[in-house]
C-alpha cells in the first residue's frame, strides 16, 4: 500500500501516547508522507471537520493507545472506509492492538508498503433506539454503532440494583432476564465485558452475536450464541420501573424509557483492522492474557 496521508489518533490523557504520536509523525514526515494528528477525545463532528478539510481521505488511521482508545476511534470513524492500525502504548497486550516495537523500530512503514499484513473485517453492531408512534409506525430516536458490545444496566446508582429485561429474537419472544443487566456482544467483543461476565470466547472471524446476562438471578439464564443476521429487540419490563441505561463499548449512551425499545442487528459498516503478519497471533494473545499453558515443550526447552 502506498501511503500519501495518514490519520494519527493518540490517547488524549496519556503523555506517553502524545510523545509516541509525535514520533510517528516525524517518521512519516521523513518518508514524505503527510499526516493529520489528533487526540482521541473527539466526537464525530470533529472528525468530519478534519477529514473534510483534507484534500484526500487518509489511506490508513494509526491509533496510539490501548483497546479502549481504539474502540473510541473505530466508533467515531463508522462509515469511513479507513483501515485502522492500532499500536499499544503504555499498557498490556491488547486484543485489538499491535506491539509498540513496530512503531519505535520504524518497521511499520515498510510492513505496510510491502503489504506484509492482512486486513480483518470485524463486524459491528447497530442499535436503533425506537418508539412506537400512534399509527404503530416505529420512530428511530437515536442510532449507535459498537465494535465490541451494547449492554443494559439499571439507571439507579444503588448498591445492588437489579432490572428485568425482555428479549425478542427475530420477532419471537425468547426470555426475560432478571439480574444486573444484559450484554449483546460481537465475536470481537466476546473477549471484553462478555468474557468477564462468564460468556464464551468466540473467534472474531465467526459471524455471531453473543447474548449474555450479567449476574442473572436464575440459573436458567445462560449465555447464547446466535447468527449475526438476527434481529434482537430489547425492552425494559414495566414492573421494573420501566427504565434501563444503554451503554456501548464502555461508554454511556442514554436512558431507555418505558415507551422505548432497542433494535439491535449487524452493523452496515465493518471495521477494517490492519494485522501485521509478524505480530502476535490471536491464540498467543489468549495464552498471554489468560495465562494459558501454550506449548509446554517450548517452555521446557527454555529452562
Amino acid at each position: 500500500m502506498k501511503l500519501s496521508l495518514v490519520l494519527i489518533v493518540y490517547r488524549s490523557d496519556s503523555s506517553i501516547a502524545l510523545e509516541a504520536s509525535k514520533f510517528c509523525e516525524e517518521v512519516l514526515k521523513i518518508k514524505n508522507i503527510k499526516s493529520i494528528r489528533i487526540e482521541s477525545n473527539f466526537h464525530k463532528d470533529q472528525i468530519k471537520k478534519y477529514l473534510c478539510n483534507s484534500e484526500f481521505q487518509p489511506n490508513i488511521g494509526i491509533v496510539i493507545g490501548g483497546d479502549g482508545t481504539f474502540l473510541k476511534c473505530a466508533n467515531a470513524l463508522t462509515g469511513y472506509d479507513i483501515p485502522l492500525l492500532s499500536i499499544n502504548i503504555g499498557g498490556n497486550l491488547g486484543f485489538l492492538t499491535q506491539e509498540k516495537d513496530f512503531l519505535f523500530d520504524k518497521s511499520f512503514i515498510e510492513i505496510i508498503e510491502n503489504e506484509e499484513y492482512t486486513i480483518e473485517f470485524r463486524n459491528r453492531l447497530n442499535c436503533n433506539v425506537c418508539i412506537n408512534e400512534i399509527n404503530s409506525e416505529k420512530k428511530i430516536i437515536k442510532s449507535y454503532d459498537a465494535l465490541n458490545d451494547f449492554y443494559f444496566k439499571s439507571v439507579e446508582e444503588d448498591i445492588s440494583p437489579t432490572n428485568q429485561i425482555q428479549i425478542e429474537i427475530d420477532n419471537e419472544k425468547v426470555n426475560e432476564y432478571k439480574g444486573d443487566g444484559l450484554i449483546i456482544s460481537t465475536s470481537t467483543g466476546s473477549t471484553a465485558y462478555s468474557m468477564a461476565a462468564g460468556g464464551p470466547i468466540v473467534h472474531p472471524s465467526i459471524d455471531a452475536m453473543i447474548i449474555n446476562p450479567i449476574c442473572p438471578m436464575s440459573l436458567a439464564s445462560r449465555p447464547i450464541v446466535i447468527p449475526n443476521t438476527s434481529k434482537v429487540i430489547i425492552k425494559a419490563v414495566k414492573k421494573n420501573k420501566g427504565e434501563i441505561k444503554l451503554w456501548r463499548d464502555g461508554s454511556k449512551c442514554m436512558t431507555i424509557k418505558e415507551a422505548y425499545y432497542c433494535e439491535i442487528k449487524k452493523g452496515q459498516f465493518p471495521c477494517k483492522i490492519i494485522k501485521f503478519k509478524k505480530s502476535t497471533s490471536y491464540y498467543n494473545t489468549l495464552i498471554k492474557k489468560l495465562d494459558w499453558k501454550g506449548d509446554l515443550s517450548q517452555k521446557h526447552s527454555k529452562n
